[in-house]
């Protein structure tokens, strides 16, 4: 089942890289039947100031069940990454990190540093994974790995209740 992807990522470093990601499974014929839906904010929304920014990115995820974090060679520093995968907890949606720092850039082909996962220890002994978009062949696998993050959810286990307890079967 296709999910809906809030990515997060550093606009002006990493654009280019981002845009590779999600046209990869647009540009490929025998991925038509394989999508996934997104809702990204740039940071060029910055000019209405910080609650404003904060208010789209609420808005936006509130159409998500899964966020992704698309980590960079800085991404880590920034500080709407953080907010990001704050609200994201908060309203439990599944988390999970792509680096994508192998992924050539356009003008030089050169590809970048690899950068810091946002997540800390706790994160990774609750399951949240990172994956490397070029090594683990995102194009392939990315909506399978957003899957995996949605079924760790808090989200994914409220619906469950929610089914289970509508069916009318608690045995």
């Amino acid at each position: 089942m296709a999910r809906r992807v809030f990515f997060s990522f550093h606009y002006q470093r990493d654009i280019f890289r981002v845009n590779t990601i999600r046209k990869s499974t647009v540009v490929r014929p025998s991925d038509s039947g394989k999508s996934f839906h997104d809702s990204s904010i740039w940071e060029e929304k910055k000019k209405r100031g910080d609650a404003a920014i904060k208010t789209m990115i609420n808005e936006a995820l509130e159409r998500t069940t899964v966020t992704c974090v698309l980590i960079g060679t800085e991404t880590n520093s920034r500080e709407y990454v953080e907010y990001e995968i704050a609200r994201s907890r908060e309203i439990g949606n599944g988390l999970l990190g792509v680096h994508i720092h192998n992924i050539k850039d356009a003008t030089s082909g050169k590809t970048d540093a690899r950068g810091e996962s946002p997540f800390g220890i706790i994160d990774y002994l609750n399951g949240i994974i990172n994956y490397d978009w070029v090594y683990e062949c995102g194009r392939d696998h990315f909506e399978e790995w957003a899957e995996k993050a949605y079924l760790a959810s808090p989200k994914a286990k409220r619906d469950a209740d929610i089914k289970r307890r509508t069916s009318g079967s608690y045995w």
